[in-house]
């Protein structure tokens, strides 16, 4: 595993369920294709799996 994880918002959250929109918005993802770096844990792992259609992930 690695330490940090970069997240890009791929997809628009505007269709998305609001619960799904929260969850980018607390992952800091504002904006389509930006990327944030966030520490590899399991809150951020659940977090990611629950938006997996909407954003990539690669491991820094």
């Amino acid at each position: 595993m690695a330490d940090k994880l970069k997240i890009t918002l791929v997809k628009s959250p505007i269709g998305a369920v609001p619960k799904h929109r929260k969850t980018v918005e607390a992952l800091g993802l504002k904006k389509m294709q930006k990327t944030v770096e966030l520490p590899d844990n399991a809150a951020v792992r659940g977090m990611i799996q629950q938006v997996r259609h909407l954003v990539k992930v690669e491991e820094a």
